[in-house]
């Protein structure tokens, strides 16, 4: 059974003898109240202040996105609504945009403070050090999510990629991405007689094909 809000944020829903670590700091709690987002410019740049992209547990994105506000830091968890079907109706749900992550605004003095934070599992990084997610694509994706414009996960594609039409004339059919100037076209072949097709395609049709080895 998965975490719950009031695991997540005790103190926030009254549970006061188990809450104390989720406290959102004091006015005078001078760097960690900094850390949390809430100091001048010129502190933040003191402490590294920046985006940094969290791990976290399978649908407790929103939930996480509350208690880190909770604690006094400014915390991201963008959704999109989705239709799905079930057996007598269809229903549109809200999903998390980033399945399983949760972007969060603090400076490295305050990763032990994030960290505790339950169902939370790292900062995501490279070789062991944080990295921060630069101000530009966070506003990029507010702006997307507060257009009002329909919006989905998309996997990033690059030229050579294996690729799957997922509608159209020619849906089900795999092949090679390829980009050729302005247009984007799907490389077909024939093993046997080592020849391609090319054919022009929506790149907004295709998905990516795993291999077996990412299956397993």
């Amino acid at each position: 059974m998965g975490l719950t809000m009031r695991e997540l944020c005790p103190k926030l829903l009254g549970d006061t003898a188990a809450g104390d670590a989720y406290a959102i700091p004091a006015v005078d709690s001078g760097p960690a109240k900094e850390c949390a987002g809430d100091a001048a410019p010129a502190a933040r740049a003191s402490h590294d202040f920046a985006w940094y992209a969290l791990s976290v547990k399978h649908q407790h994105e929103r939930a996480i996105e509350a208690a880190l506000t909770y604690k006094g830091f400014e915390a991201l968890a963008p959704v999109y609504r989705s239709r799905r079907r079930w057996s007598d109706r269809i229903k549109q749900i809200e999903l998390p945009l980033f399945a399983g992550y949760v972007f969060c605004r603090f400076c490295r003095d305050a990763k032990a403070r994030v960290l505790d934070t339950p169902a939370i599992s790292r900062v995501v990084g490279f070789g062991g050090q944080p990295a921060a997610v630069p101000d530009v694509e966070i506003e990029a994706i507010r702006a997307v999510v507060n257009s009002g414009q329909p919006a989905r996960p998309w996997p990033r594609l690059h030229p050579g990629d294996r690729v799957r039409l997922e509608r159209g004339p020619l849906r089900g059919i795999e092949g090679v991405l390829l980009k050729e100037k302005d247009a984007v076209e799907l490389i077909v072949s024939v093993e046997l007689l080592q020849r391609s097709v090319a054919v022009q395609i929506d790149a907004g049709s295709v998905m990516p094909v795993r291999s077996a080895q990412q299956r397993r």
